[in-house]
């Protein structure tokens, strides 16, 4: 499942890197939680927690239904 959350990353990588940040894969758990660093100018942008969870999380979820969620670490 990994190898599927990463593909789906790179989908929205670009997005990200065109403002300055960038995402890296923490973990996926058993129970489907995606944990993810945003880095770069994401990691202190007052609207980072609105791109995780209508960006990443978003296009995660449509590439993987299994995934309940994905949270910043």
């Amino acid at each position: 499942m990994k190898e599927q959350v990463e593909l789906a990353l790179e989908k929205i990588r670009p997005a990200l890197q065109r403002d300055g940040g960038n995402v890296e894969l923490v973990e996926v758990t058993d129970d489907g939680i995606v944990k993810v660093k945003l880095t770069g100018a994401c990691g202190g942008c007052p609207m980072s927690q609105m791109t995780l969870k209508m960006g990443i999380e978003k296009v995660v979820k449509q590439a993987i239904p299994e995934i309940k969620s994905v949270e910043s670490v």
